[in-house]
């Protein structure tokens, strides 16, 4: 991986605020006190555009976050801290749908936030797989109740089902299914629950409602029909997966939760 750093030395303030900020100490002073990488960067970088983000000169610019393409933070529509507490603490499991479909323009909106979430070490290693076909949801519904089915479990979602009540996918018009090849990655795990995370609140604050799907995230380890429909690559596993639609009814009330359980120190 090549990698380009340039100072423009008349802006450059030599604040080192990209040093301070480098995770890896890949950034120090050259001779005459500007920027520079250091050798090291070449096999350590994790291309996280700190170093270009932070510099508060513009004098910064790195070719794997190019500075050109890197869109300034706009303070006038970050959301107040009461508006966050709202949309966290208002945040519902959805579990009863509207037939209108999503536009996939949406869809594809709350897609690109979710790319935005942390990662270990950047490594991006995040994949999706978006249905939006409710038909299609219903048939992966139905494959995990077939998997409930075949290995006795969970009696009266099968029961539902058969008597034509999703409550496997809840007749979600849409599902996200989170993935990722567990040997390019450290933490595949965190990697796709932060992913999904993020689009779970992305897709509230468009009106959205979202459920976490388990129970296909489970029939996805040992049902060998649901894997063959996914038909993902072969060293992939499903991690998290997102229920997706509109609310077929509205929350008026936040329900009370337990206490944070904290040791303060």
């Amino acid at each position: 991986m090549k990698i380009n750093l340039s100072v423009d030395q008349e802006k450059c303030i030599k604040c080192y605020s990209c040093i301070a900020e480098c995770p890896f100490d890949l950034i120090n002073e050259d001779k005459e006190g500007f920027p520079q990488l250091r050798k090291a960067a070449l096999r350590r970088c994790i291309r996280c555009g700190h170093c270009m983000a932070v510099c508060g000169a513009d004098a910064l610019d790195i070719t794997i976050s190019p500075l050109a393409s890197s869109a300034l933070v706009d303070k006038n529509v970050l959301p107040s801290s009461q508006a966050v507490e709202q949309l966290l603490k208002s945040r519902r499991s959805i579990r009863t749908y509207k037939k209108r479909p999503v536009d996939h323009a949406v869809l594809a909106k709350i897609l690109d936030v979710s790319r935005y979430a942390p990662s270990a070490h950047n490594c991006q290693s995040v994949h999706w797989v978006m249905v939006e076909d409710p038909a299609e949801v219903q048939k992966l519904a139905g494959l995990v109740v077939e998997y409930m089915r075949e290995i006795k479990v969970f009696p009266g979602l099968i029961r539902a089902w058969d008597q034509g009540v999703d409550k496997v996918l809840r007749g979600a018009p849409h599902l996200a299914i989170c993935h990722a090849d567990p040997g390019k990655s450290e933490h595949p795990v965190e990697d796709c629950t932060l992913a999904t995370a993020y689009l779970d609140l992305s897709a509230n604050s468009h009106g959205l409602g979202s459920c976490w799907a388990g129970f296909l995230v489970q029939a996805f380890k040992l049902y060998q029909p649901l894997i063959d429909a996914l038909a993902l690559p072969e060293s992939h596993t499903v991690y998290t997966a997102l229920m997706l639609g509109y609310p077929k009814f509205n929350y008026r009330h936040i329900p009370q939760r337990d206490d944070a359980r904290v040791t303060w120190r």
